[in-house]
């Protein structure tokens, strides 16, 4: 687990540059998914000393919250996991339309399904869930999921997979042209049967690295967000491909909400409103490499990100975000997971 640890104590302010702001903000969020330069700036123009911790699922963050006793101010759940965390009443209602910036969030993304009222969350970053290779290294076409959970001999011990159930399920699903959420065990016995089949090619299950081991050759596929694809690809992998395979990609919305136990909360306000400024969160949108929320920031934001086809699926291909699964489907897809990790 990767932590980052920045402190600055200034005495700056809430929604201005210059009025009294000090304390604590302790921040949950996905491993590398955190601008340390947005963490600096939001530290000397408030005087709060920030603190982030780092999880690499949603099921992991639920299983963190549900314990309790976490001392979390900010957490960053998936939009299908937004339900299940209000359901569980582990989110505490903040009045994020109160907040000043919230006028820059567009007009697609206020209101969402998961928060149809707004009352818990303020949007972080979206983006879709497929797989990717090397151009080099890899030599199948690239236009299905088909190659990813039915590989080619050559990708046998050279393929990566996440470890969040939810999101691998539900590609899964797309593949074989079954609902997300499915509550009829045939139907998961199926996806069971084909993780199982997959999972001789598969080197490791894990959520991160996945473009440092295609660049190593350690693998020549991994299970890829298309934000961290197109990272790894200006970073270290030029050849990296994000695929658009037919059947369509699984797309997500991350959003920050504040727990129920809070003891920061008018701090994490504070954050909810400095990243829905257009400058603030085009530094986040740099370092992540996802799209945000916030139309307003788009002149910040860098070049090489417009147009890049991680972040625009084509045309007739599907982008089917993830839903919130009933009780009776999450338990089926737990062992479907069980199994398959065993």
């Amino acid at each position: 687990m990767k932590r980052y640890l920045l402190a600055a104590v200034v005495t700056l302010g809430l929604f201005s540059a210059r009025a009294m702001a000090e304390g604590e903000l302790h921040i949950y969020n996905w491993t590398d998914y955190t601008a340390p330069d947005l963490v600096k700036k939001f530290q000397k123009e408030t005087g709060i000393k920030v603190s982030i911790d780092t999880y690499d699922s949603n099921e992991t963050l639920l299983a963190k919250l549900k314990a309790g006793g976490t001392g979390y101010d900010l957490v960053v759940p998936s939009q299908h996991f937004v339900k299940i965390l209000i359901h569980e009443k582990l989110l505490r209602k903040v009045n994020v339309k109160s907040l000043p910036n919230y006028r820059n969030v567009a007009k697609r993304w206020k209101n969402p399904p998961w928060d149809p009222q707004q009352q818990y969350t303020v949007p972080w970053h979206w983006g879709s869930t497929s797989f990717a290779y090397r151009t080099s290294t890899y030599h199948g076409p690239g236009k299905s999921l088909k190659e990813f959970f039915e590989p080619a001999e050559e990708l046998r011990g050279r393929l990566q997979v996440f470890e969040a159930p939810e999101e691998i399920v539900n590609m899964a699903n797309l593949y074989l042209g079954i609902p997300f959420c499915s509550e009829d065990p045939k139907q998961m016995r199926r996806v069971r049967d084909l993780l199982l089949k997959q999972k001789p090619y598969v080197l490791t299950y894990n959520s991160e690295s996945m473009s440092d081991r295609l660049a190593s050759g350690a693998t020549l596929m991994t299970a890829h967000w298309n934000g961290d694809a197109l990272k790894g690809r200006l970073d270290s992998v030029p050849d990296q491909v994000y695929a658009y395979p037919k059947e369509g990609v699984v797309g997500w919305f991350d959003s920050l909400a504040v727990p129920v136990g809070a003891k920061n909360v008018e701090n994490a306000k504070k954050f909810m409103n400095f990243v829905m400024d257009p400058k603030n969160i085009a530094i986040q949108s740099n370092y992540v490499r996802y799209a945000n929320a916030i139309p307003a920031s788009d002149p910040y934001i860098d070049p090489k990100m417009r147009g890049a086809p991680e972040l625009n699926a084509p045309k007739g291909v599907p982008v089917k975000f993830g839903e919130a699964c009933s009780p009776k489907a999450q338990k089926l897809i737990s062992k479907v997971c069980t199994k398959v990790m065993q």
